[in-house]
């Protein structure tokens, strides 16, 4: 599957349409008066054994007699003919199709569903499917609407992709309200072969688009979604809806798609590590897109309010605050300047209250010398219905304010016309002058906050994690889990775990097990009161819930009663439960520290996800836990604690040992190091945890194994640092270097090296001449993805002991993995001496195991030394005379 081919779908010049029909209840009716109305101006051809012509177009009597080879094919026919037709159509040499037909999963005669049966033909042709269940396609810039819905698309630079045929109509009926256009709107339907992944890679790099929304009901392959919207969403703004927000929901989204609905917290999770934006409901995606649609890129996050009137204004600051925005400072100059236009009784302050009696003139000088100001970064304009000014006339001066002011490209404007009748008219001036309006102040405040979380979640996404060394011994840890699977245990307990955890780092409380009460009394005797005793069952998860646990206990005499007096209440609270024994602990020292919870689950849909929240066993981790997806690093465990803390999941208790920010983020980096290394863990539960300052401590500890072990590749969404491609070599010189996949915490010493190669190496390196990098540059060159790209570094020891870069490989796949494009450079200090030929040869290795059949790259004519090394490794190079490039060619598969 190419994704070239999914090219076709984009730029087709023939369309036939199979099942074409004059009956106007049929989907062959409505594709067809939707492809003539929309004016697509190259041919359409019907397809109709019964019909000479189909709406005044002539008609072809099957697939065969078309006079060209289409490049798309809708077809509307029932579902048990697609398979036959999809087969014929791919024969012919059609590449690209769009089946409308649903209910394609149910079984046929055949032992494999219709659905089943089309895609094998499709792929035995390389042809590529849209839908089935799909509502079509629209392209307004191509005047193409290809699709059965009620009306067409204005053109835009928004692109929506939805899994539901019904919001998809909703949004195009709210939109064209508006006066919003699209690049491209598309109807996934069941989503068998082209789905979020491979559209997001394409509309990422389309120039005509400029913002993405996504309407999900279900995501089916977590890596390749991930990969690519975290790579869509570092050029622009990526807005998703997702259904099954509640349980009951989930199941309706998973009725819809017959794909796993997953949980909710862990779909946000997965949405924010790839810098979308997730709105909660059809309002707020109206908002965003208008917001998106009209919006410049946010330069800051300072609002400042204009308004008529103060309760309005106040509604808008109280939204703005709850949201965690920021109002603009007005200056002392800035007062100054409005004092001069404004009367007397203004506000003297951001909100700027103008007065109710506010006319055109006053709304616009106020304005203009608000857009003058460096102390803002953007302006909500807000109207309430007044006898006293003319809410058209005072619409159409803000308009022209803004289309004259030389910095209506820096600053942001946002409108509130208050009311129905009387503002219908200003707020479609407003709309058509390509500036956003909305109708409550509220409304206005949380499209403006969207662009605010962009903002945010890029710069986040973009911050260096700062280095710490984890210590982990990932042999001893597989050892013992190897051990615990091969003894028969499913479920270790801290006493089980302890050495596991010890391994990465992590602290537990002195554990023991005992048989019965008098092994408990013995133990306790020899390592000293006071102690706790806990139930030990496989059957019971949460010990409090059956009071299965006793604190605090001084002396032998109360180990008895106590062991006695848990037995007694498991038994008579879980009758079935097994009890193999007592765990008997160290009593902890609390005073002074606080209690947390963390978790990891593994989710049907994205893998393994990891939870923090407060102490408990009433636990649901939608409603309380923050959720983050592994790897962690100290970056994103610091973000997920301040989500934490930000959505009340945590509380700072403000103890005198309490949460020490970065104790907590090494432990949960820690915890993600554990999971990916041992794909044995299917849960985690540690429950307390205790935190005291620098010291965190592990109380009860409740960990799952499975048999069923997956590599990481298929059980994690993100892949994670490949530790396993670390190398020492030793240069022509004696000089031992480490070859190794980028970190992003390299970035420090990445931005170094970089700054350290001569004028000539950065023109050639650069095919020009380029200035220092900035931070956001070096944040993608060093924060990669490794599902999609390669990076490797040589580094060594400096006199001072400090690691330094002394050379830098790095390729970019294509999201199909049928072609690699390589770069490379080497310290000015350190050339001629082998760093170069062993960085293009790990990357060789590297591909070469990947699967990946070719190796390219392009160098300057000035570059001849990096030609003749590509050449003694076996690429075949060739010259551009015209372009002045020499190009390197390496087929890996030979």
């Amino acid at each position: 599957m190419s994704q070239r081919s999914i090219r076709n779908l984009f730029t087709p010049k023939s369309i036939t349409v199979i099942g074409a029909s004059n009956s106007p209840t049929r989907a062959g009716s409505v594709m067809m008066k939707n492809l003539m109305a929309s004016g697509f101006d190259g041919p359409i051809m019907p397809v109709n054994p019964h019909a000479t012509a189909v709406m005044g177009v002539l008609a072809y009597p099957n697939i065969e007699s078309l006079p060209i080879k289409p490049d798309l094919a809708i077809v509307c026919t029932r579902g048990e003919r697609v398979p036959a037709i999809i087969e014929t159509l791919a024969q012919f040499g059609c590449k690209t199709a769009i089946v409308i037909a649903s209910g394609m999963n149910q079984l046929s005669e055949e032992p494999s569903t219709l659905m089943e049966q089309m895609l094998e033909h499709a792929k035995r042709y390389g042809m590529r499917i849209l839908g089935p269940n799909s509502l079509g396609l629209m392209l307004p810039n191509l005047n193409l609407n290809a699709t059965v819905a009620h009306t067409g698309a204005l053109t835009g630079k928004i692109a929506f992709v939805s899994q539901s045929a019904a919001v998809c109509t909703t949004v195009l009926d709210w939109a064209n309200n508006k006066g919003i256009g699209f690049s491209a709107f598309i109807s996934l339907g069941d989503a068998s072969d082209i789905d979020f992944d491979e559209l997001l890679d394409y509309l990422g790099r389309d120039s005509r688009t400029s913002a993405i929304m996504l309407y999900v009901d279900s995501v089916s392959d977590k890596l390749r979604f991930l990969s690519s919207a975290r790579a869509a969403s570092r050029h622009k703004p990526i807005l998703v809806i997702k259904s099954g927000r509640s349980p009951e929901g989930g199941m309706a989204a998973k009725h819809h798609t017959g794909a796993h609905n997953g949980n909710d917290a862990v779909y946000e999770a997965a949405f924010r590590r790839a810098g979308m934006l997730r709105v909660t409901d059809l309002v707020e995606l109206f908002a965003a897109l208008e917001s998106l649609a009209h919006l410049n890129p946010l330069h800051g996050e300072r609002l400042c309010i204009l308004s008529n009137g103060g309760g309005p204004a106040v509604l808008a600051v109280d939204e703005l605050m709850i949201k965690g925005g920021k109002i603009a400072e007005l200056s002392l100059d800035t007062r100054e300047k409005l004092d001069a236009v404004l009367p007397s009784t203004w506000s003297k302050q951001n909100p700027v209250d103008i007065i109710g009696d506010a006319d055109p003139q006053r709304y616009s000088a106020a304005l203009k010398i608000l857009m003058d100001s460096e102390e803002l970064d953007a302006v909500l304009i807000l109207h309430s219905p007044s006898a006293l000014g003319d809410g058209n006339a005072i619409a159409d001066a803000i308009i022209n304010t803004v289309k004259q002011h030389p910095r209506k490209h820096r600053i942001n404007i946002l409108t509130n016309w208050s009311g129905e009748d009387s503002a219908y008219q200003a707020r479609k001036r407003f709309s058509s002058a390509g500036i956003p309006t909305y109708r409550t102040p509220e409304g206005a405040v949380r499209a403006f906050m969207h662009m605010v979380e962009f903002r945010r979640n890029q710069k986040l996404l973009q911050e260096v994690p700062q280095t710490f060394t984890a210590s982990s011994d990932n042999a001893t840890a597989h050892r013992l889990l190897q051990q615990a699977l091969a003894d028969g245990k499913r479920v270790l307990e801290t006493h089980d775990a302890r050495e596991i955890l010890k391994a990465y780092g992590l602290k537990t409380i002195d554990t023991w097990f005992a048989k019965d009460a008098d092994e408990a009394i013995n133990i306790a005797e020899q390592h000293g009161y006071p102690v706790a005793l806990k139930i030990q069952s496989p059957d019971i998860l949460h010990k409090s819930d059956v009071h299965g646990v006793t604190l605090n206990l001084t002396n032998a005499e109360e180990v008895r009663q106590a062991a006695d007096a848990i037995t007694s209440r498991v038994k008579a609270a879980n009758p079935s439960a097994r009890i193999e024994g007592m765990i008997v602990q160290r009593m902890a020292l609390t005073a002074g520290a606080q209690e947390l919870r963390v978790a990891m689950l593994n989710d049907p849909v994205f893998g393994p996800a990891i939870m923090l929240g407060e102490g408990g066993s009433e636990w649901e981790p939608t409603r309380d836990a923050a959720v983050a997806l592994p790897p962690l690093n100290l970056a994103l465990a610091r973000y997920m604690v301040i989500q934490a803390l930000k959505t009340g999941k945590v509380h700072d208790r403000h103890l005198p040992n309490g949460l020490d920010m970065w104790a907590i983020c090494r432990m949960l980096t820690q915890i993600s190091n554990l999971i990916i290394d041992c794909p044995e863990i299917d849960r985690l539960d540690l429950n307390p945890v205790l935190a005291a300052g620098e010291n965190i401590t592990l109380l009860d500890v409740n960990i799952r194994l499975t048999d069923c072990v997956k590599d990481n590749a298929a059980r994690l969404a993100i892949l994670p640092y490949p530790k396993q491609l670390e190398e020492y070599a030793t240069l022509r010189n004696g000089l031992k270097v480490m070859l190794r996949p980028i970190l992003p915490e390299d970035e420090p010493k990445h931005l170094a090296f970089d700054n350290s190669l001569s004028d000539e190496d950065r023109y050639k390196r650069y095919f020009g001449v380029r200035s220092q990098m900035t931070h956001e540059e070096m944040a993608v060159l060093t924060q990669i993805d490794y599902a999609r790209e390669m990076a490797f570094i040589a580094s060594a020891k400096d006199e001072h002991g400090e690691e330094i870069t002394l050379g830098a490989v790095r390729a970019s796949i294509d999201p199909d993995n049928t072609e690699a494009e390589f770069a490379m450079a080497v310290r000015g200090s350190h050339q001629g001496i082998g760093i170069g030929k062993l960085l293009l040869e790990k990357m060789i290795r590297y591909f070469k195991a990947s699967g990946t059949p070719v190796l390219t790259g392009f160098t300057m004519f000035e570059n001849r030394n990096m030609a003749n090394l590509a050449k003694s490794l076996g690429f075949t190079v060739t010259f551009d005379m015209e372009e002045r490039l020499i190009h390197m060619h390496l087929d890996l598969n030979e």
